[in-house]
Parts: structure tokens; C-alpha cells; sequence
């Protein structure tokens, strides 16, 4: 099969010819028709998360089960499935049998220490695989198991009231789909932007407004009324800190500010206002399962669309680059199988 293979830590992608892997015990075989490159692919390959190279990387993955290991009862053949981060975990540590497996220290990762998406084929654990729904095409699902994933989740680990305001703190691969979500569940979401390109586009994802930062947050009052300012929920999906701690101005009292946007170069300097506004910090990845299965739902329903570029797996470096460079509106995924 042909696999994408990063060679070495900041190597440049390559595409090459390797044995197709064959499905141990609890684990199935699938076919990748779609799998996406998450900014977090950039991080793995210039070194984070302690990736042993050379190695495929690649956490996006949807597509269909062709093969079945030994003791799998909970998947077929032909079943339409995706993976997402978190695939195994020891069973045995205090996180595992607090019900908190996200937490093991030797959790098994997909596309960390196991080979990921980025190939024609790959092996997951079965009981990690989330069945795709009807109608979903795997180029709309794929994205959703991470970036779509993250964002959703974080939404309902901050557990907004009916009546809050939600405002999604950068537009791009995470922030385009927390619109959405956000509209989707029922909220009045702002969204808070510098770019003025991306304002027109802001609002056809569905924000009731626009603003460029914390001290616009701040002031954009609750329906038009005087006073009342703010966002009671801030999801900060921004990969710039500057823009990240500046919207913390905007955040009402008792808000919680949700943090799952991540820079590698830049300090996250938090704001006195915390303390005074009695504000929560909430860090969030991906939370609970029942948070993946609605976020396709959503997506299946037709209320959240992915915004992709798609990508032929030949083409895998480019495309790597145009998410590395920032250049991608706002997802890029790799079609491995017509």
C-alpha cells in the first residue's frame, strides 16, 4: 500500500510503497477513503508528543472496515467507521479505573504510537471505532474526529445556560466549525476576529456578530441592549496566544474561558480579570464519546458543514504545507482511495 512517511523530526513528507498491516486481536482493518491533517500533524513533525520516526502519522481518519482480528464482536465488515485520538489505554492505572482514560500515561494514540491515517489502509481498535452515520460522506466525517471533536466537546465542557452568549476566538479549522456548533445548539455566538476577510464569512457560518477583540467582545451588548457586555463562554481555538489572552477582556463574570488552541511559541499570559470575575480556565481536548457521536450527528443533519480543500494522497506534502503556512480554508484532506 502507499503510506505517507515522515522520514525524520522537521522532514519533509514522503509518499511511499509499504507492507499493508494486518489486523491484530480487538483490532480491524480499514480502508481510509478520507483523513484529515490537523495542525497538530505540524507539531508531531516538528517534534511534539515524542513521535519515534519514521514513522505515518494522521488522526482524522474515516473509512471502511475490510477486516476483522481475532475476538472482535462489536464491528463487520463493511462497517462505515472513523478513529479518534484515543484508542487503547492500560485498563489498569488510577485514570482507567476512575473512568478518566484519556489520562493513562500509556494510552495508545492514533498516528503517535501506532501508524495513523495518512495511507490507503491502517489498524485501529475496534472498540475505539465510531460508526460514521448514513449519508455522511467520509471527506465530511474525517475532519470531524478531531478538529470537529475538540471544538464540540469543549463547547459542552463548558456547559453553557440557555439565554449565555458564546464567542469563538479565531476562524479557522477549529473556530469555522465552533460557529456552527455553537448556532447549531442554540446560542447567540459572536465570533472575534482581526481578520476583516474573514468577517463576511463569519457571518454566513451562522455568528450574530462580529468583533476584532476583547474590548470589542466587551461592548457588544446582549441583543442590542445597553450594558450587559461580554460572552459568558469564550471557545479560544486561535493558534495565537496574543489574540487567545486578549479576549479574556470579554468574558463576563462567572464565564468560562476554554482553552484548546495551542501555540509552541509564544507564553499564554492570563489577565488579573480572572480572579475578579470569578472566571474559570478550562482546558479541553476531547472529552466524552457521546460529545463525537453528536458532533456527526450535527454534521449528518446538515446543521455543521466542514469548510475542506481535498487532496490527492501523492499531493500529501503540499498540502502539509499549505496547513503548516496557514494557507488552507480551513481543512485539508487527503483522499488515499477513489
Amino acid at each position: 500500500m502507499l503510506a505517507a512517511i515522515v522520514p525524520s523530526m522537521n522532514g519533509t513528507w514522503e509518499v511511499k510503497e509499504v507492507s499493508t498491516p494486518q489486523p491484530g486481536t480487538n483490532q480491524v482493518l480499514i480502508k481510509i477513503h478520507a483523513s484529515g491533517i490537523c495542525y497538530t500533524d505540524v507539531h508531531i513533525t516538528r517534534g511534539a508528543l515524542g513521535v519515534k520516526f519514521p514513522h505515518t502519522i494522521g488522526h482524522e481518519p474515516a473509512g471502511e472496515i475490510i477486516a476483522l482480528g481475532e475476538g472482535v464482536t462489536t464491528r463487520k465488515v463493511g462497517d462505515r467507521v472513523g478513529v479518534p485520538w484515543l484508542q487503547s489505554t492500560c485498563g489498569r492505572c488510577e485514570w482507567c479505573q476512575r473512568g478518566k482514560s484519556f489520562f493513562c500515561p500509556d494510552h495508545i494514540g492514533t498516528g503517535i504510537n501506532i501508524a495513523g491515517s495518512h495511507a490507503e489502509y491502517m489498524v485501529a481498535y475496534a472498540d475505539a471505532t465510531q460508526l460514521i452515520p448514513n449519508g455522511l460522506s467520509y471527506d465530511q466525517a474525517a475532519p470531524i474526529f478531531c478538529a470537529g471533536y475538540t471544538v464540540y466537546s469543549g463547547l459542552r465542557f463548558a456547559d453553557p445556560k440557555p439565554h449565555e452568549r458564546v464567542a469563538v476566538v479565531g476562524i479557522g479549522a477549529l473556530g469555522h466549525l465552533g460557529i456552527q456548533y455553537s448556532k447549531a445548539a442554540g446560542f447567540e455566538t459572536i465570533a472575534v476576529t482581526h481578520s476583516k476577510d474573514k468577517e463576511e464569512l463569519a457571518y454566513k457560518l451562522g455568528a450574530d456578530s462580529v468583533v476584532a477583540d476583547g474590548e470589542g467582545l466587551l461592548k457588544e451588548s446582549q441583543h442590542g441592549s445597553p450594558g450587559g457586555g461580554g460572552s459568558d463562554v469564550i471557545l479560544a481555538t486561535s493558534n495565537s496566544y496574543k489574540a487567545t489572552a486578549d479576549s479574556i477582556k470579554g468574558l463576563r463574570p462567572d464565564g468560562r474561558f476554554v482553552l484548546m488552541g495551542v501555540s509552541t511559541t509564544e507564553p499564554f499570559t492570563i489577565s488579573p480579570e480572572i480572579l475578579f470575575k470569578r472566571a474559570r480556565i478550562i482546558g479541553s481536548t476531547q472529552n466524552d464519546r457521546e460529545h463525537l457521536y453528536e458532533a456527526l450527528d450535527y454534521v449528518a443533519k446538515g446543521k455543521v458543514r466542514v469548510m475542506t480543500e481535498i487532496f490527492p494522497l501523492e499531493e500529501i506534502s503540499n498540502a502539509y504545507d499549505k496547513v503548516a503556512n496557514g494557507n488552507v480554508r480551513f481543512k485539508a484532506v487527503i483522499e488515499p482511495i477513489k
